[in-house]
């Protein structure tokens, strides 16, 4: 089924209309999944329902509460469609016993449904990553279902064709439905696994908008501030979980930077160079704070470790951000926390980049005289149980390079000739800021 739009998207009720499917469509999804216990059906649904939204708000208004308002729509058809098909099929008792558990739903008020809505969006998050799907399925149904993105902006903020994101989408609840993966949360011995896994899906999402792999631009902010909005509802969903934070905490550290990273001819521009009165003071205040919040999380008693990957580069980029100039950035403390990271995540990216760290001025004279009493003191390195996470950091890995050599995943080609564009398909780059 295609996605829900309005007529005239150039007028403001529909704008209304569309701001509100893009609020409330992850709840009423969640919400219709859990009851029919399969998610493409769900979609199709809220879709359904949203249509009838189009034909009676504009003749009596948006409802006090627009999301219980769809769900209780898309419940009604949910059985009208189970009532059709029990006489077409002969009632069978599996949709009878549906049937009855719906007969509840068609004198509910719209206003007094209750919903396990933290929970059902969980379960949706869990379910659009869960590991029977491909990385590119996981990303195309996560924006589709939880972000609420259509299936055209998808495939132009990918740079892909949209036919192929609609494939990509419905084989993801394809696979779902053929696997029978339950609408449910993850039990507490996959948690943390199935955790990281949605937590990199939200990553690839930001890295994509953060640094372009394809088209002309460098960066598509779009993406960025889709993948901080994932990220925002997770860390509200699961308030006690420090990586979580530790990811938003990058992401909105990292974001701040992007009206600077471009020169105004699209060029990209390195840290080192960039003019930091541009850097978004919100997102930078927003990132800090996220931060403190998972290095609170990851120092209680019992958590058996101190932060993670997204947390330590986190920490890095907050270290960049907290510089009023480049001279002024801890370059001692970054170097500390690289190694930090090298022991949770170590990877060749780390390495580069602390040894970029090492190499300037300042760390040099650090180096050579108090490093292994300086970091044991100040505590910046913690302890870690248990065996170092898997997940592959990137974005931010390399945020304290000051040049392109520090940028081990992209050779820097010269600029074409005038007249003549850049080439497309690029490889990612994750450095210089």
């Amino acid at each position: 089924m295609t996605h829900p739009k309005t007529s005239q998207p150039g007028t403001g009720a529909n704008r209304s209309y569309e701001a509100v499917w893009r609020i409330e469509s992850a709840r009423v999804i969640a919400a219709l999944a859990r009851r029919t216990g399969d998610v493409g059906l769900a979609e199709d649904l809220a879709h359904d329902a949203f249509v009838s939204a189009l034909e009676q708000w504009p003749v009596s208004g948006v409802p006090r509460n627009p999301g219980a308002w769809l769900v209780t729509v898309g419940k009604r058809r949910w059985f009208d469609m189970l009532r059709r098909k029990g006489t077409l099929d002969g009632k069978q008792a599996d949709l009878i016993r549906q049937a009855e558990v719906c007969q509840g739903f068609a004198g509910t008020d719209f206003d007094e449904v209750e919903e396990e809505v933290a929970d059902d969006r969980l379960r949706l998050i869990f379910t659009a990553c869960h590991p029977v799907l491909s990385r590119e399925a996981r990303v195309a149904l996560t924006l589709r279902l939880v972000a609420g993105l259509t299936t055209e902006e998808i495939a132009r903020a990918y740079l892909v064709r949209e036919p192929t994101v609609a494939q990509r989408v419905v084989r993801a609840k394809r696979s779902l439905s053929e696997a029978r993966v339950p609408f449910e949360l993850p039990p507490d011995n996959q948690l943390e696994e199935r955790l990281d896994a949605v937590l990199e899906v939200v990553y690839l999402v930001f890295n994509e908008g953060y640094a372009a792999t394809v088209g002309e631009q460098w960066a598509r902010p779009e993406l960025c501030h889709e993948a901080l909005r994932l990220g925002r509802i997770i860390a509200a969903l699961l308030p006690d979980e420090p990586e979580v934070h530790g990811l938003v905490a990058l992401m909105e550290l990292q974001a701040s930077r992007l009206r600077a990273r471009v020169g105004p001819g699209g060029e990209p521009v390195l840290l080192a160079d960039q003019d930091r009165s541009r850097w978004d003071p919100l997102l930078v205040s927003r990132g800090l704070v996220a931060l403190a919040r998972a290095s609170e999380l990851a120092a209680l008693p019992g958590s058996g470790r101190g932060l993670g990957p997204y947390g330590l580069q986190a920490a890095i980029a907050a270290c960049h951000a907290q510089a009023a100039t480049l001279a002024a950035t801890d370059w001692a403390r970054i170097c500390a926390l690289y190694e930090a990271l090298g022991q949770v995540a170590p990877s060749p990216v780390v390495e580069l980049n602390r040894a970029v760290a090492l190499s300037t001025t300042c760390c040099r004279a650090f180096v050579a005289t108090c490093w292994p009493s300086w970091a044991v003191s100040r505590k910046l390195v913690p302890t870690w149980s248990g065996q170092p996470r898997s997940h592959a950091t990137s974005a931010s890995s390399s945020s304290c390079s000051t040049g392109p050599q520090a940028c081990p995943r992209r050779r820097r080609r010269p600029a074409p000739p005038p007249g003549r564009p850049r080439r497309a398909g690029r490889p990612r780059s994750h450095g210089g800021g």
